[in-house]
């Protein structure tokens, strides 16, 4: 049983093609969250390059996302068909702000712009290949 005090929700673990360090440590310096890497070599594994990350992850800010380095034999991330959303998730200024940081060496897909519905939204795909939805009402 959950309790109604605790929040549940689904939260991203991303497999990087060996760069989860350059892109969590992205990440964090955006959201101004902890971060957090273990490598291969401190959980004794051996299926990938020892100082490269086995589990990593943001924590105490306002997004929640977790990532590795592929282990031999599994596929990095792709991401078609969805996005990760900041939609409403902090004040208009700073909502800004991130989806311009996400753009740095990314692809803006469509920039952050007032919709007819009373929204403003954009959407960008990260240098790291996360596709993100930004925006909130107006």
């Amino acid at each position: 049983m959950v309790s109604k005090n605790q929040n549940i929700a689904p939260s991203p673990y991303v497999l990087f093609p060996g760069n989860a360090r350059e892109a969590l440590t992205f990440y964090s310096e955006i959201f101004g969250c902890q971060l957090f890497l273990h490598t291969f070599s401190e959980f004794e594994r051996t299926d990938g390059p020892a100082n490269a990350i086995a589990h990593g992850g943001l924590v105490d800010g306002p997004v929640k996302l977790y990532g590795a380095d592929t282990a031999v034999g599994q596929a990095s991330v792709k991401m078609e068909g969805m996005m990760l959303t900041l939609l409403g998730v902090a004040e208009p200024m700073t909502l800004h702000q991130w989806f311009n940081q996400l753009s740095v060496s990314g692809t803006i897909i469509e920039p952050l712009q007032h919709r007819a519905w009373s929204a403003t939204d954009g959407q960008v795909v990260d240098q790291f290949g996360l596709c993100w939805l930004v925006g909130y009402e107006d």
